[in-house]
């Protein structure tokens, strides 16, 4: 399916180590890959992985040490903070921390408004504003008249969560990186979270990144899953390839460590 599609996103040997000598850490470790427009990614690994390493790197929060990241085709070139702020506009992100994602000096009515600025709806009237953000909140359940004037600190994490998606729908990135993005969501809201970010996709051609622990998750929503470990892709393919019928044996671990309701639980790797 990802072969007549076009490649949005790819990597040539990225890598990326902190510090030096003896405390060097080589957190991406030469990776390659090639993200196609609209498939469904999940990057998998446990903690200390490399994959929110990854996920900063994609993003232009960190350099690279050694490597490339090309955008549709051409070498990224966000050297200049316009250049940045123009890359910015096709690739956003949702945290596995939202309490850590918002200025909080800034309340709900500016995190939006700086996104329809952002796509050029400066001059727009008020109105017409007040409209998209109402949208905006109501794609993801929640009530601007209710959200108005506060500070994204006083909702919960799961309405900030939401918040963090509304900012997506008024942005219409062509990537969004997830990172977790329903670690502080209750069991019963994580797939009405998951089928608005499959929403986007459908509706706007996203390409969604899913950055994840939780391979019950990436065998859930996947069109190709990524495992991850110490920096490195030690296995990928479709998820039904990577997951039903894994060949390394961490993958094997990944998957036997899942909790099992109806077997007993071996907790001899944890």
């Amino acid at each position: 399916m990802a072969n007549d599609r076009k490649i949005c996103l790819s990597g040539k040997g990225l890598t990326k180590v902190f510090g030096f000598g003896r405390t060097k850490t080589v957190a991406v470790d030469h990776v390659d890959f090639n993200f196609y427009e609209g498939e469904i990614i999940s990057i998998v690994g446990e903690s200390g992985s490399g994959k929110t390493t990854l996920a900063k790197l994609l993003l232009g929060l960190i350099n690279p040490t050694e490597g490339e990241i090309y955008f549709q085709g051409e070498k990224r070139d966000i050297r200049t903070h316009r250049k940045k702020k123009e890359y910015w506009k096709n690739i956003q992100a949702i945290f596995q921390d939202p309490f850590s994602s918002y200025n909080i000096f800034n309340k709900i009515d500016s995190v939006l408004l700086d996104c329809i600025n952002m796509r050029g709806g400066r001059r727009l009237p008020k109105a017409q504003k007040i409209e998209m953000m109402t949208e905006a909140c109501s794609f993801v359940n929640l009530k601007f008249e209710e959200l108005t004037n506060k500070y994204p600190f006083e909702l919960s994490g799961g309405q900030q969560q939401r918040l963090m998606i509304a900012r997506v729908f008024l942005l219409k990135p062509k990537i969004l990186l997830a990172d977790e993005p329903t670690s502080m969501i209750d069991a019963c809201s994580r797939a009405t979270i998951l089928d608005m970010l499959m929403q986007l996709r459908d509706e706007e051609g996203m390409t969604p990144i899913f950055i994840t622990h939780d391979i019950g998750l990436a065998y859930y929503v996947s069109d190709t899953v990524y495992i991850m470990e110490k920096g490195k892709f030690v296995e990928r393919g479709s998820a039904d390839a990577v997951i039903i019928h894994p060949q390394e044996e961490y993958t094997r671990r990944l998957i036997n460590d899942v909790p099992k309701i109806y077997e007993e639980w071996d907790l001899s790797t944890v």
